[in-house]
């Protein structure tokens, strides 16, 4: 950046600034004020009514599915159109006409990656209910828009929101959609920059079978930073297992954990549709929930979704785009473009020498929310496969448990058809992407139906195929953990399945405490590291002195290994405590002591000041304004000591630990339902179900998080009738 961008990007910062401290601490705005914040008058056909409990969870009663439509669109913008303005900005590199000229490296990044390359094709290859649902949902986003009352960050920003088109939907569902590899890629890139193409030969096969570990090897995962993460937790217990004789489904998403939450509690009613539970914010479709016949969900596949190629010496093409700067001049991108995909490796992320194009099926046209639409209907495990056949990005593995008692799990994504093996490298040669003329999808793939266990349970978990279905798995702990607790013979309720998602022993951890058991010794004790260590069983709970000593002790030796050159890079996948472990568990005693020494000397020192894991290991709840100099702390609304960590149920991923830090990513939502009744349905949100700032419901669920509690989210329409609060909206044409 020239010293005039920095200039102007610095005085449009201070501007920003200046906004931020005469708005003030937000405004507190109690439940029956923000409702009266709506619109009376829908473009609906129909009376359209939306029933709100204490939380401000919303039950959408209406007459047609088209008018349905328009109720799910006024309530994702009535409680987060600030959170789906970032989005959509962020989907099409547009943060610079917002914040100015600092963002221009982060918009041409963005644009590199072009988000919107597959969104025309999308659009034409709608079915005719998937675009009336889709066009009902924006006319209630932008009913609320023309309202004229913008969320408290408008005002901070200075700006207001244009109204919303198909375009803008399908584009900002494709980056919800990015390959949760890429995070991977950028991390490895930037190592293998500095160091020699041989040990990068050396080191990639060791990255290659760390992540993916067999089912009887597992160790405590390394988590990783950026939007495209996701994780998650899902089991679905058959109806032989449960107390009530029906299935069961628990749930707990993986994002980043920040103010507002990604998700959106919800209950639908129509003729034609009837669902409950949790929609992704800015998207019309309930993710994780239930009808009267089927629940579901899903986990993150961490799928192979892309592949990078090197074009040196290949044709390359240009695009040309405006981007346009807040207080500053226009900018003018120049993308490359090859056969193979655009160019990604020119920007702030995938940072490489040379030109590497990216090939992603979310460059393909695919079909998600018909996809999802047909799962919020499904009556059968039948109807649920049929219906995730269009699905390809993200791949998700989907959880299922139906009325009948019978439960599953179906591989949901598109992959090009590549031999089963890992690639003998990370970026690939151009002859490869002969493997993309041909794609394979969910109705090729695994999938299972009624184990003898009497459930099914899936954790970002390796799975294996004709074709290559990823290289970078999570841990096998979670998936472990949740075979143990619901394996045993007794029979399962909702009480069990809330409990498991509380659980904070990490089984992995076992193996690496003994072996820094074995290396310290008996005569090391370092003012009562050793002993804690010895008396830890592998829990997360925040009392817990032996997981701040092993996670301090553990991120010692990962920065002083890696100094000296050993496993470079490792830390970017999510098994590199497994690579750590080998090192340790091969070196002399000699020339490991004196990373020992300098581990039991840290830990001791984190001992003596944090003294439990709770008391370094702190869940903050922020919004993201609270990064903000000197107003930063007007958006902090609390903080308290965090049980789990980055392979436990409860789970609360953290970077190394040196003192005391904060979970940058975990569980964000919890949904529990028995097929038994339709009302038999428990939800809960890590903050709060209301994004605007200042509101009685913008973290009111944080208490109930805390103490293992949840919320009746009903099916039937006239449970929600007798909710405290009521808004009915008129059609547009109806009388004044």
């Amino acid at each position: 950046m020239n010293p005039r961008d920095k200039i102007a990007g610095g005085a449009t910062a201070l501007g920003l600034l200046a906004r931020a401290l005469a708005s003030g601490r937000p405004a507190a705005v109690e439940t029956p004020a923000r409702l009266a914040m709506l619109p009376k008058r829908l473009p609906v056909a129909r009376p359209l009514v939306i029933h709100w409990d204490t939380h401000q969870i919303p039950f959408i009663e209406a007459e047609t599915e088209a008018d349905l439509a328009v109720g799910v669109g006024v309530v994702h913008a009535h409680l987060r159109l600030a959170q789906m303005e970032m989005l959509r900005r962020l989907s099409q590199g547009r943060i610079a006409e917002v914040v100015g000229a600092l963002a221009v490296p982060l918009d041409r990044t963005l644009r590199t990656f072009d988000f919107a390359r597959a969104v025309p094709a999308i659009m034409a290859g709608l079915t005719p209910g998937t675009r009336r649902w889709a066009e009902g949902f924006l006319a209630g986003v932008n009913a609320v828009i023309g309202a004229g009352t913008m969320p408290p960050e408008f005002t901070v920003l200075g700006f207001r929101p244009e109204p919303w088109t198909l375009a803008d939907l399908f584009t900002a569902a494709r980056l919800a959609a990015a390959d949760v590899n890429w995070l991977l890629w950028g991390r490895l890139l930037k190592s293998r920059a500095n160091m020699g193409e041989r040990a990068w030969r050396e080191l990639w096969p060791r990255l290659v079978a760390s992540g993916r570990p067999a089912e009887e090897t597992s160790w405590a995962a390394e988590a990783v930073a950026g939007f495209a993460r996701h994780g998650s937790n899902a089991a679905a217990v058959a109806g032989a297992r449960s107390q009530s004789g029906s299935a069961l489904l628990a749930a707990d998403p993986h994002l980043s954990v920040a103010l507002p939450n990604v998700w959106l509690a919800v209950g639908l009613s129509a003729p034609e549709i009837s669902a409950a539970g949790l929609m992704p914010a800015g998207f019309p479709v309930i993710g994780i929930g239930r009808n009267r016949h089927l629940a579901w969900a899903g986990t993150n596949l961490h799928a192979a979704s892309s592949d990078l190629f090197d074009m040196s010496g290949l044709p390359v093409t240009e695009r040309r785009e405006v981007i346009r700067v807040r207080g500053g001049r226009v900018r003018e991108l120049v993308a490359k473009e090859t056969a193979l995909g655009p160019v990604v490796s020119g920007g702030i992320f995938l940072r490489d020498a040379r030109p590497l194009a990216l090939s992603w099926m979310g460059h393909r046209p695919s079909d998600e929310m018909g996809a999802m639409l047909a799962v919020m209907r499904a009556e059968s495990a039948e109807a649920f496969r049929a219906a995730l056949e269009p699905f390809a990005v993200p791949g998700l593995s989907m959880v299922h448990a139906g009325s009948d008692g019978r439960v599953g799990q179906v591989t949901a994504v598109r992959l090009p058809r590549r031999p089963p093996e890992a690639p003998e490298d990370m970026v690939l040669a151009p002859q490869a992407a002969r493997a993309w003329d041909e794609v394979v999808g969910s109705a090729n793939l695994p999938w299972e139906e009624n184990p003898a266990t009497g459930f099914v349970a899936s954790a970002n978990d390796p799975k294996r195929a004709e074709v290559l279905v990823g290289v970078f798995f999570s841990t096998t702990d979670r998936l472990r953990r949740m075979r143990r607790l619901l394996g045993g013979s007794g029979r399962i309720g909702l009480s069990e399945l809330a409990a498991l998602q509380q659980d904070v022993v990490a089984e992995g951890a076992g193996p690496i405490r003994d072996l820094l058991l074995e290396k310290i010794g008996p005569a090391r004790t370092e003012r009562g590291v050793g002993q804690a260590l010895a008396a830890w069983g592998g829990d997360y709970e925040p009392g817990s002195a032996g997981a701040l000593v092993f996670e301090v002790m553990l991120a010692v030796f990962g920065r002083r290994l890696e100094k000296e050159g050993r496993l470079r890079g490792a830390g970017a996948i999510w098994t590199a405590r497994a690579l750590l472990a080998e090192e340790i568990g091969g070196m002399s005693e000699a020339a490991f002591a004196p990373h020992l020494s300098a581990a039991l000397r840290a830990a001791a020192r984190a001992l003596a000041r944090w003294r439990t894991w709770g008391g370094a290991h702190r869940m903050r709840m922020e919004h993201q304004f609270a990064k903000l100099p000197l107003v930063g702390r007007r958006f902090r609304f609390g903080e308290w000591a965090a049980p789990g960590g980055k392979e436990t149920l409860q789970k609360t991923a953290h970077p190394p630990v040196r003192g005391r830090h904060g979970v940058s990513y975990g569980a964000s939502a919890r949904f529990l339902a028995d097929l038994a009744g339709p009302d038999e349905n428990r939800v809960v949100l890590l903050g709060g179900q209301d994004g605007w700032l200042g509101s009685a419901n913008f973290i009111d669920q944080a208490g109930l998080w805390r103490a293992g509690e949840y919320i009746a989210l009903p099916l039937r329409p006239e449970r929600a009738r007798s909710w405290p609060h009521h808004t009915l909206f008129e059609p547009l044409s109806g009388p004044a």
